[in-house]
């Protein structure tokens, strides 16, 4: 199986189905919740630049670097967009990130089971070696969050990007880089798996 070939992953609280323009609507209404896009660190879609972004992310499908996921509640509602990015088919490697969620499904088992489920199916069905999580220096809620999935720090790109936000303009990006090993996953699964029992 290669790593850009649409799946769908399912669970509890959440689940992952390939990324469709069908769900263009539904994600507008879910960016509109805590005005997403308005966050100068991040590069969430605007609910007019939605159909640019869903169309943006299958262009990168089809060309193999990219596999876009639309992240689905307990209910079956659009809530949010992740995807497996950067992808290394030869080398086993990708990076989990371009992931947002509506403000009301934030800090909930959401993004945990939403993580574990990409990991698991990384490391024990793609036989990943490595799994990258990319975010900027100042986005400290992101910064946490990666680091209590238990990927550890392994550098800062400094100067990495231009900011692309209007709030941001003419400054530049420093880029957290951390990462989560074939070996360590075992640890993380089991970490992950208890907080969710015991959410």
């Amino acid at each position: 199986m290669k790593i850009s070939s649409p799946i769908t992953l399912k669970g509890s609280h959440a689940s992952l189905v390939p990324l469709e323009m069908a769900h263009h609507d539904a994600l507008c209404d879910a960016v509109r919740d805590g005005e997403l896009w308005k966050l100068w660190y991040t590069t969430v879609p605007s609910p007019e630049g939605m159909a640019k972004e869903i169309e943006r992310r299958l262009g990168l499908q089809n060309m193999g670097s990219m596999n876009p996921f639309c992240v689905l509640d307990s209910k079956g509602r659009p809530i949010g967009m992740t995807t497996y990015m950067n992808i290394d088919e030869h080398n086993r490697r990708l990076e989990i990130g371009s992931t947002w969620y509506r403000k009301s499904a934030q800090r909930t088992a959401i993004n945990t089971e939403c993580k574990l489920m990409l990991l698991t199916h990384a490391f024990e069905t793609l036989n990943c070696i490595a799994v990258e999580f990319r975010t900027h220096w100042f986005n400290h809620q992101s910064r946490s969050g990666i680091e209590r999935l238990g990927a550890k720090l392994d550098g800062v790109l400094r100067s990495h990007q231009l900011n692309r936000h209007p709030d941001a303009m003419n400054s530049l990006r420093d880029t957290c880089v951390y990462s989560i090993i074939a070996s360590e996953f075992p640890a993380v699964k089991a970490n992950l798996s208890y907080k969710l029992e015991n959410t």
